[in-house]
């Protein structure tokens, strides 16, 4: 038994060894946090949401998304977020796009790197951006073709694990969906849990057919805790992989026009977990613990995220007890 222990230690301890270098956060709050939100925050609000993550140790951010503001209104400024944003050399900034108008606009902007949504099936693609399945890839096609040399742009494939309309998504669906894609270059894969219903055998199914398919295309996983599956999901991912875990501050979120889907991970119980595993991220729990409280109160109501309310471990009233 304790020659057994030893083997499984030391693979544990290997496997976080391999993790460590290569799991980065990608905050989504100032995007897909408050996208969904009744509550409009200000522009400066924004903005402030931006420099408490970048203060907390987050490099890559999605600041906002560029889409018909009457559809949602929680990104009417856009343009105004982008052009006030502290310049910060390690600091990479994203802006989202559905359409070739959202990424000229993004691109215009002078953000670091867009992100192109496709979705994995015809009804959802229909509701979140007026086009089918397959235009949504010819649509890419383009866009990938347009940024090369212009700006970095990187794919995202919404309702990856599974669709509110038309349920179950084929991992041979996706791998499709995402061959066709691969062919342009992006600059990373990312796998959209947009309703969550992935649990950590799909997130190791999916995520390992699509390394294995593109091993030189980094995979970034986008998981929302509609089912309570989100932080297994997330270190589902790191096993599998995964180069990248987007995650928002205080657990907010949630897509328009999907039908409950609820928030993000959020950060700071996604940094327990990594922290307590031994994993590093740079990015300081305590200050994100900090930052999801600020967002709740600017959003006027309860957060989902967990750690905000109960705090790390030890606490510090426990020191020297």
């Amino acid at each position: 038994m304790v020659r057994v222990y030893k083997i499984w230690k030391t693979k544990c301890e290997q496997m976080l060894i391999n993790m460590a270098s290569n799991v980065e956060i990608v905050e989504v709050s100032p995007r897909d946090g408050i996208q969904n939100e009744p509550t409009i925050l200000s522009t400066e609000d924004k903005l402030e949401l931006i420099k408490r993550a970048v203060g907390a140790g987050v490099k890559r951010l999605e600041v906002t998304s560029f889409v018909n503001p009457k559809r949602v209104p929680q990104m009417a400024d856009a343009n105004e977020v982008a052009a006030a944003l502290p310049q910060i050399p390690s600091v990479c900034y994203i802006g989202l796009a559905l359409n070739r108008q959202g990424f000229e606009r993004a691109r215009a902007a002078g953000l670091h790197e867009v992100n192109y949504v496709v979705v994995a099936t015809d009804t959802f693609s229909q509701r979140n951006q007026g086009v089918s399945c397959q235009q949504g890839i010819d649509n890419w096609t383009e866009v990938a073709a347009e940024a090369r040399g212009s700006i970095p742009i990187g794919l995202v494939v919404a309702a990856a694990f599974g669709c509110p309309f038309e349920g179950e998504v084929s991992l041979d669906h996706l791998l499709r969906m995402v061959e066709a894609c691969a062919k342009h270059d992006p600059l990373e894969i990312g796998l959209a849990d947009t309703i969550g219903v992935a649990t950590p055998s799909d997130i190791h199914r999916r995520v390992g057919a699509v390394r294995d398919a593109f091993p030189d295309v980094p995979v970034r996983l986008h998981l929302h805790n509609t089912r309570n599956m989100g932080i297994a999901n997330a270190w589902a991912g790191i096993e599998a992989g995964v180069a990248s875990l987007d995650s928002s501050m205080g657990g907010v979120g949630g897509c328009p026009f999907a039908p409950n889907a609820t928030g993000n991970i959020a950060t700071e119980d996604l940094l327990y977990l990594l922290d307590r595993s031994g994993v590093e991220t740079g990015v300081s729990m305590q200050a994100a613990i900090e930052t999801a409280q600020w967002l709740e109160e600017k959003l006027g109501k309860a957060s989902p995220g967990l750690l905000m309310k109960a705090g790390g471990f030890p606490l510090e009233s426990m020191a020297g007890s």
